[in-house]
């Protein structure tokens, strides 16, 4: 059983960044694939980026291409979500969660795990 816990998030200005960070406090994330995730009030939950176990291997979301990165420090089972140019449609409860164990590749499905979530607002 892995439990993740985000953290970082807060409150910026449009065009502002964020760095969120996702830590394993019991279980293993190493040898899996790992995802963010961001939901809103009364809308699905959407997929955001992902991460291959080695870290090889990332996809996002259209929405937020060139302007985030996903990486991951397998050494201090941490993923990170650096988000640039914040736009107040980012607005979202933002969570990880682990994917397949040692996917060579990721996708926007097959996760679990889910964090507890970090609030991101963008002000306009």
């Amino acid at each position: 059983q892995v439990q993740l816990v985000e953290s970082g998030g807060g409150l910026v200005q449009a065009g502002g960044s964020l760095r969120l960070s996702c830590a394993a406090s019991t279980g293993t994330v190493s040898i899996y694939t790992m995802g963010w995730f961001r939901q809103t009030p009364g809308k699905e939950r959407e997929f955001v980026a992902c991460i291959s176990w080695t870290g090889g291997y990332t996809l996002f979301a259209d929405s937020v291409k060139g302007r985030f990165t996903i990486s991951r420090d397998n050494t201090k089972k941490t993923v990170s979500l650096q988000m640039n140019s914040l736009q107040p449609e980012d607005t979202a409860v933002y969570s990880c969660a682990r994917g397949d164990m040692f996917g060579a590749v990721c996708r926007s499905t097959n996760f679990g795990s889910w964090g507890q979530g970090t609030q991101v607002t963008v002000s306009s």
